[in-house]
């Protein structure tokens, strides 16, 4: 698959469901699944002329204001799906009876940043056992190898194409790399029946981990689903991405989206960043572009990774979230360790 978006039609397919843990072979690269250029010499040399990553020095004072507040893990009775932002990227979802967690980042800092201004909001040591793990893309702020080392090797896996070989010589053995609009399933455990799907889906970003492997496994997004004999929720987790046509496309290939996880941080310098992530303005747009009910902001407040002032992206996201109209009570932004539990709508349906 070679676009984002598929042509329209009255019936939007289904995904391709994949059996768990099955070894896959891929393209040598996939740079043609970019459609805007990856910044060149020039932008890079431009960024070190203008000293452009990182926030104004007058700004920092800011980071004490960061909402944090670490919490116990909420109840999940059947049929809700509970979330719990850990910070960045990383959430604890429990759905299905299932504890997933979303690039997972325990560390104190990554490769080539400054260390994290806020707390992991859960103590691993806390943690249930982990059921799942999906990984949106290799960037060192989203895929971390030692927290991934504090896992069981036979913890499942569910990572992008391109993937397994990094995590088979990290000794995990049940690993499933996905290509867009591909899915796998494992058994919901919350006996209600049925069972939890990961579908992952197209997002414009790219990947990288050293000078040699750039877009050599892809990137994306996921939509958790759970369809029990009563009980069924429909999740979505962005990872990263810039803002396109593809949300519109996963609204309708995965409709009833109860809930996106969605990026609002890491946007500025904007002629650099727009193509690879999202604005507070554009995360809202996406939000509506998916058909979510609920949208829970990230991707902020907890490495700087870029020049916005470090409260920049929860004021502007409440900004835009009320110019849109939507329902106060729908912006889910939670404080680091903060959770909330997604109770079903009546009448809405999460879609096949």
């Amino acid at each position: 698959m070679s676009s984002p978006s598929a042509p329209p039609s009255a019936e939007p397919p289904g995904p391709t469901v994949c059996p768990v843990g099955a070894k896959r072979f891929w393209p040598r690269s996939f740079v043609h699944r970019l459609t805007a250029p990856l910044p060149d010499v020039r932008d890079l040399l431009r960024v070190v002329r203008e000293g452009a990553m990182r926030p104004a020095p007058e700004t920092l004072d800011d980071i004490a204001r960061l909402p944090c507040a670490p919490g116990p893990l909420p109840e999940a009775p059947p049929g809700t799906i509970a979330v719990t932002w850990a910070g960045h990227a990383s959430w604890i979802v429990r759905v299905g009876g299932l504890t997933v967690l979303t690039d997972p980042v325990w560390s104190r800092r990554i490769l080539g940043t400054p260390p994290r201004v806020t707390p992991p909001g859960v103590d691993w040591s806390h943690l249930p056992p982990v059921d799942a793990v999906v990984i949106s893309h290799n960037h060192y702020d989203h895929l971390d190898a030692p927290t991934l080392r504090r896992l069981p090797r036979d913890t499942p896996l569910f990572v992008p194409a391109g993937l397994r070989r990094w995590c088979r010589r990290r000794g995990f053995t049940s690993v499933t790399e996905l290509d867009w609009w591909e899915a796998a399933e494992l058994p919901a455990a919350d006996g209600e029946g049925g069972r939890v799907r990961f579908e992952f889906v197209p997002a414009h970003h790219w990947s990288r981990r050293s000078l040699a492997d750039t877009c050599r496994s892809l990137w994306g997004g996921w939509v958790l689903t759970h369809r029990g004999e009563q009980a069924r929720g429909r999740l979505y987790f962005a990872g990263d991405t810039g803002y396109g046509h593809w949300f519109a496309e996963i609204g309708r290939r995965c409709p009833g989206i109860d809930l996106a996880l969605l990026p609002v941080g890491a946007y500025e310098p904007r002629w650099m960043l727009k193509p690879v992530h999202t604005s507070p303005e554009e995360a809202v747009r996406a939000c509506g572009d998916v058909g979510a009910r609920a949208m829970a902001p990230m991707h902020y407040g907890t490495f700087l990774l870029s020049a916005e002032p470090p409260l920049a992206p929860l004021e502007r996201v409440r900004e835009a979230w009320a110019a849109a109209g939507r329902d106060r009570a729908d912006l889910w932004d939670l404080p680091v360790g903060a959770s909330r539990v997604l109770e079903p709508e009546p009448g809405r349906e999460s879609g096949p």
